[in-house]
């Protein structure tokens, strides 16, 4: 049986959803790096898009770290 998220489950994911949005952009420029390698290698432009995805995940992990820890001293 399926039991709907909580009102706290959903409260969770809203905090995360920085964090998970920033990953599935760093997996979108993973799979365009991929598809490059078939056509001739990724560009200046690919990797550049790769490494600013990568560091916005660097960034919404310490945001989130930094609210969590704010949150529980709270």
């Amino acid at each position: 049986m399926f039991a709907e998220p909580s009102a706290a489950d959903l409260a969770a994911i809203d905090r995360e959803w920085p964090l998970i949005a920033a990953e599935l952009d760093v997996l979108d420029a993973e799979i365009t790096m991929l598809y490059a390698e078939d056509h001739g290698g990724p560009s200046p432009l690919d990797w550049r898009r790769l490494r600013r995805a990568e560091a916005r995940v660097t960034r919404a992990a310490a945001d989130l770290n930094a609210r969590t820890d704010a949150h529980r001293a709270a």
